[in-house]
């Protein structure tokens, strides 16, 4: 049996048992194929993992030749950004909810992926976001993001003020709760519950998206992704830019935030037969009868 993958890195949520015991069945059957598994230390405890080999997954890049994720969207965006620098593949195995990157069902896991690490897959590429926070013209925070990158208001729950610029041209200007600035894997996520509209994977685009516009002709608009988005805060006391929804930056008035698309996609993996349009039936419940 002939493996284009032999360095496997696996990565789950530790706090969901029975995703601990996949992880678990998942690394044992793949060790007695010959192949060499790293744990994220983080995903099992000591015991768990007795006689397999963890590592921190910070070192992923530096080891694995393919990151396998089990867990949920969230799980697979955090891995994404880690790995998105070194060009290393994702695997997607599905044990959260709606599951739009983590494509393999439990059942299939250990035949898909089997497969996949042979060679048998559907290939993917989808772009990540860079951003640069300035204040005051000196860089204060610096992240990179797969899904979006959130500019809203804080607690207080007032409006904020902010202007739009793409590649040094001035857009408009807005008052609302925030703008969500979307790749297309994340245009199924917070932008499609806030009016955006869906991008397939392949389509060189970054969606703007409003939140909550005061003005209802602030509509969202699609733009390419070669272009630059600025985006200057020009009133709101508590405004947070958000990344992925897995970290933040405090703002503050005349702050500028800079995004582009980075210089890296993400590379995933799909099992033969994967279709983006079934996906999104499914997960979207399209063409089921109404009650």
């Amino acid at each position: 049996m002939e493996w284009l993958f032999k360095k496997i890195g696996l990565v789950a949520r530790h706090s969901k048992p029975e995703v601990v015991q996949s992880l678990l069945e998942l690394a044992r059957h793949l060790e007695q194929q010959g192949l060499h598994v790293f744990i994220d230390r983080d995903s099992v405890t000591r015991a768990e993992a007795q006689g397999l080999t963890l590592i921190d997954r910070n070192d992923f890049g530096k080891i694995v030749d393919v990151a396998i994720v089990l867990g949920g969207d969230g799980t697979m965006l955090s891995v994404a950004r880690l790995l998105a620098p070194y060009r290393i593949p994702l695997i997607g195995i599905n044990q959260g909810r709606l599951g739009f990157m983590t494509d393999i069902p439990l059942h299939t896991m250990i035949a898909s992926v089997s497969s996949i690490l042979q060679g048998e897959f559907l290939p993917e590429e989808r772009m990540l976001l860079q951003s640069s926070v300035m204040r005051d013209n000196v860089e204060v925070a610096q992240h990179l993001a797969l899904n979006d990158i959130v500019i809203n208001r804080g607690a207080m729950g007032q409006m904020i003020e902010f202007e739009i610029f793409v590649d040094n041209q001035f857009v408009y200007s807005q008052r609302s709760d925030g703008l969500i600035v979307s790749t297309p894997t994340g245009s199924t996520a917070y932008a499609l519950a806030s009016g955006g509209p869906i991008l397939h994977p392949t389509v060189p685009a970054i969606a703007l998206v409003p939140i909550c516009p005061q003005s209802m002709s602030n509509r969202p608009i699609a733009i390419n992704d070669s272009s630059e988005v600025e985006f200057m805060l020009t009133r709101g006391e508590d405004a947070r830019v958000h990344f992925d929804g897995q970290s933040h930056c405090d703002l503050m008035e005349l702050d500028r935030v800079l995004i582009r698309r980075y210089r890296n996609p993400l590379r995933l993996l799909h099992p033969l037969g994967y279709n983006y349009y079934d996906m999104l039936r499914h997960k979207l419940h399209w063409g089921e009868r109404l009650l």
